[in-house]
């Protein structure tokens, strides 16, 4: 049982937890915003700057090219998610109202997370260079996406992206992510073998960038008012929905990737990539699609599934680091056998 609470409640998890309750009660606001705003863009360039130096070309090559595993996290994300929230509708807009249910359906047409996704790949040791390129091409895919979604599962008339709206996300996507990443690549040359080195630090952070995007994103929430506009009861059973959802998804998603064959690597790549939706992406994209007076119920799902998903995906990546560390050993020891 101790073990139990240990690997559910361990120490990352609990700082989760921790700035989950230090946004709700101290969020921040004005210049303290901007700060971390900045600060956060900061870690993830970071993130993806030593990502690219410790990575070899061929690695990158290789992810890039599997289109095998980029077309099982493309049907889970856009395919699969969103069938699961037009199926719970009979369940979910009795419980929710239609407001809140609007917002679940809103969550399962996003695309996934880029930086938390790459984050908890790496920490569980999977297959980096295809979770970069599967989560990026994600986020692009999802701004044209997303938005036709929602209009043939809700068959409502909404604002579609122009295209400047579309190139400036995507010149968004390159300037945070993959201009970082090539010139941690072109540098590898030069520092690769002091990253070879020190790959503990490039766990640590990883997890930074997560506990900043957190805090980044729940304050910005809690700031808005989301909180006083939901009563408890439907705010309990929307927690409730969101782990029912999430469970479905990273049950069905890892049973499905393992009887299609793919290798571990492959699988904890599917699983973070797959299973995940991007706060990052769909606050401002909520802004575009839904009125004023809409937008706080609809990313009221989205907000608590983020927390969530973050919550559960750090103690999945912190047993799959375990399974590995326990792996290597014995493979170590039947060598000499073979």
């Amino acid at each position: 049982m101790v073990s139990k609470l240990r690997l559910l409640f361990d120490r990352f998890t609990l700082i989760l937890i921790a700035v989950v309750t230090a946004a709700t009660l101290l969020p921040a606001h004005g210049q303290g915003a901007v700060f971390f705003h900045w600060l956060t863009t900061a870690a993830i360039a970071l993130l993806f700057f030593m990502h690219g130096a410790k990575l070899s070309r061929e690695a990158i090559i290789a992810g890039a090219t599997h289109w095998r595993l980029h077309g099982v996290i493309f049907i889970w994300t856009f395919v699969i998610f969103p069938v699961l929230g037009w199926a719970m509708r009979p369940v979910l807009l009795p419980l929710l109202g239609e407001p809140l249910y609007v917002g679940v359906l809103y969550l399962c047409v996003l695309p996934g997370t880029v930086q938390s996704a790459i984050a908890f790949t790496s920490i569980a040791r999977g297959n980096v260079p295809a979770a970069v390129c599967a989560a990026s091409a994600s986020s692009i895919i999802g701004i044209v996406i997303t938005p036709l979604l929602l209009q043939l599962l809700l068959e409502t008339d909404t604002s579609a992206l122009d295209s400047t709206s579309l190139l400036q996300s995507i010149l968004r996507i390159g300037q945070q992510i993959f201009l970082p990443f090539v010139a941690g690549h072109l540098m590898r040359p030069l520092i690769g073998r002091w990253m070879d080195r020190r790959r503990p630090l490039v766990t640590k952070v990883d997890q930074s960038s997560i506990l900043l995007v957190v805090y980044t994103a729940f304050s910005e929430s809690v700031v808005a008012g989301l909180w006083s506009q939901v009563d408890s009861l439907s705010l309990a059973w929307l927690i409730v929905s969101c782990c029912v959802l999430l469970a479905i998804v990273l049950v069905l998603n890892t049973w499905s990737t393992r009887r299609l064959g793919f290798n571990r690597q492959d699988e904890i790549t599917i699983v973070f990539c797959g299973s995940k939706k991007s706060m990052a992406t769909g606050v401002p994209m909520a802004g575009v699609l839904f009125s004023a007076s809409a937008i706080g119920p609809v990313l009221l799902p989205l907000m608590i599934f983020h927390q969530i998903q973050l919550m559960v995906c750090a103690v999945l990546a912190q047993h799959y680091q375990r399974q590995d560390g326990q792996h290597v050993p014995q493979q170590r020891r039947r060598a000499p056998v073979r």
